[in-house]
């Protein structure tokens, strides 16, 4: 039984949480940052790989360009959850970002991950004019699938084995939000 059959067999999920407040990152949040990274449900669900350490993100926190966002969802002081804002290199791309994002394994189902897609889609919206937000997600992350459907985005195609994942290949999809 992998991860993602085992969370789906755990008892209801809690309610909603309040409390949780969605700023930029920094520099100093390279430790919690690091915490969250390395949570084995965390990585599941992305791209990471084990073992990050904490120079390693506050090495990207500090070189991070100015023109994509790093936001993090914090309760309390604790860093529960994050999204990257990324703007295409391309000129030709100037109105398309890219979103990677994650929530602590502990607060996963309670509204974090809106939460943190609804800054971000603010900030590309009303901030940066963006047309179009893209992101990557597993076919097996239907938490995440539904979550995304809810804020517009569309699946756009099928990546056959687009990851190497827990010892094997996995699919992922491309979604796609327009602004239109």
């Amino acid at each position: 039984m992998n991860l993602q059959e085992e969370q789906k067999e755990k008892s209801p999920r809690p309610e909603r949480l309040d409390g949780v407040v969605i700023r930029a990152a920094s520099p100093q949040d390279a430790e919690a940052i690091t915490a969250l990274h390395n949570l084995p449900g965390y990585r599941y669900g992305t791209l990471r790989t084990p073992f990050h350490s904490s120079a390693d993100i506050r090495t990207y926190l500090e070189s991070s360009p100015g023109d994509g966002r790093r936001l993090v969802a914090d309760l309390g002081g604790q860093v529960i959850g994050d999204i990257g804002l990324t703007l295409a290199g391309n000129p030709r791309r100037r109105h398309t970002a890219t979103i990677g994002m994650g929530v602590h394994d502990a607060f996963a189902g309670r509204g974090v991950g809106s939460a943190l897609m609804t800054a971000a889609l603010d900030i590309a919206d009303n901030w940066l004019n963006l047309r179009r937000v893209e992101l990557t997600v597993f076919t097996d992350n239907d938490a995440a699938i539904s979550l995304y459907e809810k804020q517009g985005f569309v699946t756009e195609g099928c990546l056959k084995e687009f990851a190497f994942r827990d010892g094997r290949y996995v699919d992922a999809y491309t979604m796609a939000r327009l602004k239109i």
